[in-house]
């Protein structure tokens, strides 16, 4: 699913109020703002084919790390290129 400009930016404002009303603390509402953006862009524009071809990849290595964990995260987005390169026209 990707998200347009505006989507993002109307979703990023939702979640930062909904972490004020939590009771935390934002210093800065433009960092907070951007911080929010990059994660849902790089959880929802995910392509769900690449997606699970990475997942597979990830799962047949001889010693899997934790999913969520850095290690994982960094495979994750390193296959995810890889595979993204593949598969443009």
């Amino acid at each position: 699913m990707r998200l347009t400009e505006s989507l993002s930016s109307h979703l990023a404002h939702i979640a930062l109020e909904a972490i004020r009303k939590s009771g935390a603390e934002v210093r800065n509402d433009r960092l907070a703002l951007a911080e929010i953006k990059k994660t849902l862009a790089r959880h929802l524009d995910q392509d769900p084919k690449i997606d699970e071809a990475v997942r597979r990849r990830i799962s047949s290595l001889q010693r899997r790390p934790p999913a969520g964990s850095s290690e994982y995260d960094v495979l994750y987005r390193q296959y995810y290129e890889q595979e993204t390169r593949k598969h443009r026209p």
